[in-house]
């Protein structure tokens, strides 16, 4: 099986060579840089330039813009030498595929597996996280979420500063390794998901400003500064194929299973059809024949891009679930900072109506963001379309210290969240080392070097960020953050895979396993059947039921989160799942200590 994904800019080969496309409206002269050789190239109609020459795959080349500047490919399906490099022309089609008959899997059989492949296991690479996913496999996990791949300036990065969408970064291994990956993981019986970023470029080895200034307006501004220019009259249209044909890439020529599209609130969009609706409809009808499961992150909670029909999402698959976090962990670790704080007057409420309805905020004032009205009604829509989780790179990583939630919240407190995390029947993601409680904090790591000054406003603005809190509020207490830029930074990420063996963590992965191996067995079957809707009581204010109904059957979970025990009669049907320290009285009643609960499953 061989896969290649046809788009009109980058380098194609063909019978006859070649062909280079790029699109350089503000561009006065482009030269194709080809084994140390410029070659002119004519311009065409809309800014295109296009030139057909004798090349061969692992050729280098470039574009020499106005008689100067040499820049990479930006649609370089490999950068062997960084993002400054030349491109070298990639043949997807060299690479043999094995899993010809993989057509992914149901989205309701998802339990989500977020990883840096940077810092997934020792080695740091493809091969190394390939290494690993049979035992990922045996934990319960069904899908693979990596962190952005594209390729970023320098050896060490989350991600999410990258300028070149196409070309997956060469310090993780070559394309051909990634695939490999891939191809191992369908042959686990694992989907692969990709997190993607189409709302900003990173602040280093982005070239588009030399010759494709329209690429970019400032009638739309964005934390990262002028908007990409995805409803500009001449424009726009060439910035949405970049990103659509971006999006098509990954899941035809690398056979990924989805998408993650990151900070979706971001992509600022006036025209009629938005940009995202434009993305799953394209998706949609370019892979009638495949699962694919598409994921937003977005901070808005618009309930319209997560519609269903007939039981199918029409557009995206599922949001990332924030509220659900925010309650969780508000209740966990009682911190109430930042959006925290929006969540900290009634913790449980939040986390009750999140986890029957999705949104916690569907459209009531949000004290983060000055009251603003947040959010949009989602009751109507079935647990499938939200992602929960208790943890993520963002929720670790942005601390100060990086800190896990292992490292925050008593360890009852926290089974009774994993379970309610593993068994809630929303589609659960855990974060790299969650599964066992790993030691090693998730840091904040970049790597702009030789770019000192670039480095320099890193370690500076990363101090300021966290000048409210007391801990860090000097220059002295500031200086404990850690460096950011600093490679041993990135290593005390690194995750040890050796933890497993032992104590505690050894508990904490059986644990883990034995919910994954319920959810399989009792909570996927439900979901998979038509969706009746969700209620949630709260029958003491530190009390939470939540109910959910299914064509199939109904689920519930009852969990106390105060101090004080909780006495419920025993819940119809069977109890599939409940906490070492609730008790059983007679006649048919249970007592929930504090911070226990239960899972109880009726069958239609």
């Amino acid at each position: 099986m061989r896969r290649a994904h046809s788009m009109p800019f980058g380098a194609q080969v063909e019978p006859e060579g070649v062909r280079f496309a790029l699109w350089a409206p503000t561009a006065r002269d482009v030269a194709l840089v080809l084994d140390g050789r410029d070659h002119p190239m004519p311009e065409a109609e809309g800014g295109w330039r296009r030139l057909t020459a004798p090349a061969q795959a692992g050729a280098r080349y470039g574009f020499r813009i106005d008689g100067d500047l040499v820049v990479p490919d930006p649609a370089s399906r490999f950068q062997p030498e960084d993002v400054s490099g030349l491109s070298e022309v990639v043949d997807p089609r060299a690479f043999a595929w094995s899993d010809g008959s993989w057509r992914g899997r149901a989205w309701e059989e998802a339990v989500i597996y977020e990883a840096h492949v940077g810092t997934a296991t020792p080695e740091g690479t493809y091969a190394g996280l390939a290494a690993k996913l049979e035992a990922l496999r045996d934990l319960g996990v069904t899908a693979i979420e990596l962190l952005p791949l594209a390729d970023f300036k320098g050896r060490r990065n989350w991600g999410y500063d990258g300028v070149l969408p196409y070309a997956p970064d060469s310090a993780y291994g070559t394309p051909d390794d990634l695939k490999r990956l891939i191809d191992s993981a369908h042959a686990l019986g694992l989907m692969v998901f990709i997190d993607v970023v189409y709302n900003h470029f990173g602040p280093a080895g982005n070239y588009l400003h030399a010759y494709a200034k329209s690429f970019f307006t400032e009638r739309h501004q964005t934390p990262w500064g002028a908007g990409i220019n995805f409803d500009g009259r001449e424009s726009g249209r060439v910035v949405r194929d970049y990103f659509l044909h971006n999006a098509l890439y990954w899941l035809e020529e690398f056979h990924v299973d989805g998408l993650r599209f990151d900070a979706v609130h971001a992509i600022l969009d006036d025209s009629d059809t938005h940009f995202l609706a434009e993305l799953s409809a394209r998706i949609r009808a370019a892979l009638p024949d495949r699962e694919i499961h598409l994921i937003l992150e977005n901070e808005a909670n618009q309930a319209r891009w997560l519609e269903r029909r007939d039981g199918k999402a029409t557009g995206h698959s599922a949001q990332w679930a924030d509220d659900t976090h925010h309650g969780w962990h508000v209740l966990l670790t009682g911190e109430d900072a930042g959006y925290y704080e929006s969540f900290a007057d009634e913790p449980a409420a939040h986390l009750a109506r999140s986890l029957a309805e999705g949104f916690a905020y569907q459209g009531e004032p949000f004290r983060t963001l000055d009251n603003h009205p947040r959010g949009e009604p989602s009751g109507h829509l079935p647990p499938s379309a939200f992602v929960t989780f208790l943890q993520n790179h963002d929720q670790v990583g942005n601390r100060a210290m990086g800190e896990r939630l292992s490292h925050l919240a008593d360890p009852q407190r926290l089974a009774l969240a994993r379970a309610g995390l593993l068994l809630a029947p929303q589609i659960p993601m855990l974060w790299m080392g969650e599964e066992w409680s790993a030691s090693a904090p998730f840091l904040f790591f970049v790597d702009f070097a030789p770019d000192e000054e670039l480095n320099k406003a890193v370690r500076e603005g990363r101090r300021r960020e966290f000048r409210s809190f007391a801990a860090f509020a000097d220059d002295e207490k500031a200086k404990a953050i850690p460096d950011p830029t600093a490679e041993a930074t990135f290593l005390r990420s690194k995750i040890d895979w050796s933890e497993r063996e032992r104590s505690p963590h050894r508990e904490v992965l059986e644990d883990t396993r034995h919910l994954l191996g319920l959810r399989r067995a009792e909570v996927v079957p439900l979901t998979k059947s038509a969706w009746l809707g969700g209620t949630a009581d709260r029958p003491r204010p530190d009390v939470i039921d939540v109910t959910w109904r299914f064509a199939a059957g109904t689920l519930r979970f009852v969990a106390n989160l105060g101090e004080e025990p909780y006495a419920l009669p025993m819940p119809a049907g069977r109890v599939i799942w409940i906490s070492d320290t609730a008790t059983c009285r007679e006649p048919g009643e249970v007592v929930l200590q504090p911070w226990s609960g239960l899972f109880a499953k009726e069958v239609a």
